[in-house]
Order: C-alpha cells, then structure tokens, then sequence
C-alpha cells in the first residue's frame, strides 16, 4: 500500500514572514482577500499587522470575525454567506486553530456547496473539486492548522466536535512568522505548545506512522522540548524555535492520524469549552502510560528527543516510565493542570466516553481500545 504525503505548495518561515503575503497575493492574480480572524485578535491589533500589508499594497480586503474559539457549523455557514457577497477570491486566515478551520470549512463548501449543510463534512467527505486558495497566518504554536489536511467544528445542537480529514483544504501558503505569536499570554503559550507535543507524541505512535512522518516528529518533539519553556517566558528564541516546531508536527500528523488523546479532548472542548491544548496536554500523560504496551521501543527515542540521558543503559520499563515523566515535567513547568477535577462532572463521562470512541482520532490509537477503556481513563483523572 502506497503512503501519501500532502504539504503546502509553499511556506514561508522566520520573522517577518508575513510581508511575504502582498507578493504572493500579486504574483497569483488575487484580487480580493476574505479574512478570518477572531474578534480578539482585532481587538489587540494582531490582524492589523496583515491588514497594514494588504493596505500599503492596495489589495483590497474584508474581515470576517464571526468565529468562535471552538468555531461552530453557524460560524461556518454565517462564513459562507458573507464570502459569498465579499466578492473575493481567496482566503487569508489568521490566528489559531478556530480561525483557520473556519477558513477551511467555508472555502470546502464555496466550492462544494452540496455540503453547505456542514454536518456532511464529517470524517472524509467525498470532496470533489479544492477549496477556495488559502492563505494561512499561524498566532499560536501549537494547532499547524497551516499545514494540515484536517478542521475541526463544533455542533453545538449535539454538543460535539466534528473532525473534518480532507486534503482539498490544505492552505496553499502558510506564513509562519513567530513575530505574530509574541502577543501570546503565557497560558495560551502553554497551551498551545503541549498541543503541539500532543500532535508529535500521538503522531509518532499513532498506528499509520512510518519511516517519513518519524522523522518529522522526532524532530518536532526535540524542539518543542527544548523551547516551549522559553516561549512561555516569551524569549524570541523559544517562539521562533516553537513556530517551527509546531508546523514540523503538523508535516506530521496530518498525513498518519492520532490517537485517543485527541479522541478525549474534542468532547471536553463541545461539552465544557474547555481550551484543545489544556485538555490534550492533562490527557497526554495518563494515555501514554495506557498506549505504552503496545509502542515497542518508540518510547526510548521519545525519552532521547525530550533531553533524557542515558536511556541506551535502561530497560523498557524504564525509559518508558522516562519518556511519561519528561512529559509530565515539562507540563508541570509551564502551569497546565494536573487533572480533570476542574472540568469534568462525573455523570457526563457516558456521555463523554462515547464521544471520544466515536471520534475520528480514536482509530489510529496504537493499542485497540473501548468505550470502558476510555471511560476507565477519564475517570481516573478526576
């Protein structure tokens, strides 16, 4: 069976690489931009940097920023109907995961409207021609929404989270400028940089993974083991050196899957809004722990790539006890919770439980898993 590979056409990278976007808008014949972007981030000038490029340029523009931080079939469709009437031609997104997967999900459906109804978008949909041409502008570490094949809504009437898997949404050009992330309140930081390790960690153990996307996420976790705490206290290096690590899980990830603690932490973020990179990052732990049987050595080069020293001397047992620890380490420094205690209600794990085993991240798990395993998990983090 043959593997595929879906990347970007082109990606820019480093600070300043947003000035990049005038010339490629030009040098592709775009005429008008519909830009995504959340209402904070317009609030505190984040999209202006962009906006201020397209303007000394004289492209011509309109903002969308009805999205939420877990974007909703509403934020989509309400998307759609103003692209329809912006008369643009292409996307611009900016900000995090809830602002590209919005972008995504209304350029899928301008040029498919069959699924304007959203919900059919579900899992792998039968796309037939590419979305709108999007240009992607990451603000956070941690999502790689800029180079992934995946989106993901809330359905807000049934109180869970669609994952969307389409290659046809992949942005054309992501910008990936760590000057844009410097905004970044520590938590947030936090937050999104464990998300990040999450993609890396699950994608590296995930049941599609081979000898390319290894490589990709071993690199990825050196380098956001490395550097996330130096993002947090908002250093230039550990943001320039998080912006690459996050976008290198992404190259990663979208191409082989994830597992279960993806699967865990999309029902937290329908039912509670709980933040996608708190919930991964307090899940992470307690599955790698659950998944660890069934990962042959890949826990030795886990525990290698997050700085543990002499695991070539330990036994399984011990470097995979190693690699579990050196996440909760890191987890700990950066002020992300240790449990669900705070989250969920002990009568909403049925609930809960089965939204994770239905999840469309629950089958590249490594180890076959059930709606008791699941529900056994949740239940001991709180």
């Amino acid at each position: 069976m043959a593997n595929r590979f879906v990347l970007n056409e082109t990606s820019y990278h480093g600070a300043g690489a947003i000035k990049e976007i005038a010339p490629e808008a030009k040098a592709r014949g775009f005429s008008k931009a519909f830009v995504c972007s959340d209402p904070d981030l317009i609030k505190f000038g984040v999209t202006q940097k962009v906006l201020d490029i397209l303007d000394n340029a004289g492209l011509a523009y309109e903002v969308y920023s009805e999205i939420k931080p877990n974007p909703t079939i509403e934020n989509v469709q309400t998307g759609v109907e103003a692209y329809k009437k912006s008369g643009a031609d292409y996307l611009i997104a900016i900000g995090g995961g809830s602002s590209m997967d919005t972008a995504k999900a209304i350029g899928i459906i301008i040029e498919n409207p069959e699924f304007e109804d959203v919900r059919s978008l579900e899992g792998v949909a039968p796309t037939k021609k590419k979305s709108v041409p999007i240009f992607a502008v990451p603000t956070t570490a941690g999502t790689a929404a800029e180079v992934t094949i995946n989106y993901v809504i809330t359905d807000a009437e049934k109180n869970r989270k669609m994952v969307c898997v389409d290659p046809k949404d992949i942005p054309v050009v992501a910008f990936v400028d760590p000057e844009m992330m410097a905004s970044m309140p520590k938590g947030l930081t936090a937050a999104t940089g464990m998300d990040a390790l999450t993609h890396a960690i699950e994608g590296y153990i995930t049941a599609g993974a081979w000898e390319l996307s290894d490589m990709f996420h071993l690199k990825a976790i050196e380098i956001i083991a490395r550097s996330l705490r130096n993002a947090v206290a908002n250093t230039p290096e550990g943001r320039a050196d998080m912006a690459l690590g996050q976008y290198i899980a992404g190259m990663g990830f979208s191409n082989v899957g994830l597992g279960i603690v993806h699967s865990m932490a999309h029902p937290l973020g329908a039912l509670y809004d709980t933040p996608h990179g708190v919930a991964n990052a307090i899940i992470l732990p307690t599955v790698m722990e659950y998944n660890a049987e069934a990962t042959g050595d890949k826990y030795k080069y886990i525990a290698q790539a997050m700085g543990v020293q002499g695991t070539e001397n330990m036994s399984q047992e011990e470097y995979r006890k190693a690699a579990i620890n050196a996440v909760r380490q890191l987890s700990e420094d950066v002020g992300i919770p240790k449990d669900l205690k705070e989250i969920v209600k002990a009568e909403d794990i049925p609930f809960l439980a089965q939204s994770a085993y239905d999840d469309a991240c629950r089958p590249g798990n490594p180890k076959e898993t059930s709606v008791e395993d699941i529900t056994k998990l949740y239940q001991s983090l709180i």
